[in-house]
């Protein structure tokens, strides 16, 4: 029997890495979407969207459900000694990493520099133009994301 173009991305999608992966990463963004709603204040249906498909940063990672559904998707089925695994773990603890380290200080950076830009523009009377604050996380936001990704990437792989 002749596989066609229809079979193998038939295969793509029902892959157990590829499905854990993209439900981690989506129920992550749901709960976050959540999370915001709950907040008393007032936002528009386009900010929350926009929370759901792509904001960065807050409670949980999205980024450590992502990878860790991938890491522990593809030890269930390469193996947990394989050389995919261990590359994908690593690969894992350094966007992880990245994400509480790195995009957090810069982020809080970033809100330093625009508070001081505002109150300089205020006293001063010159011009500012803010720079983009990037969203890292807190250490239990990764923490919480990842263990969505396990047990996401658990029940994808032995349901």
């Amino acid at each position: 029997m002749q596989e066609t173009g229809f079979y193998y991305i038939n295969r793509f999608f029902n892959n157990p890495v590829f499905l854990s992966a993209v439900f981690s990463w989506f129920i992550a963004q749901f709960i976050k979407t959540i999370i915001v709603v709950l907040y008393p204040q007032q936002k528009s249906i386009k900010y929350y969207l926009g929370v759901l498909l792509w904001k960065t940063g807050g409670m949980p990672s999205s980024h450590s459900a992502l990878v860790t559904s991938i890491a522990i998707s593809a030890g269930f089925q390469e193996g947990f000694n394989s050389s995919l695994f261990i590359a994908l773990s690593c690969y894992g603890l350094l966007v992880i990493r990245d994400s509480v380290g790195v995009r957090r200080a810069s982020g809080l950076q970033a809100k330093m520099i625009n508070r001081l830009g505002r109150e300089l523009e205020k006293k001063s009377n010159i011009p500012f133009r803010p720079v983009k604050e990037v969203n890292g996380h807190t250490a239990s936001e990764a923490i919480i994301g990842s263990l969505i990704g396990f047990f996401i990437a658990v029940a994808f792989n032995s349901l």
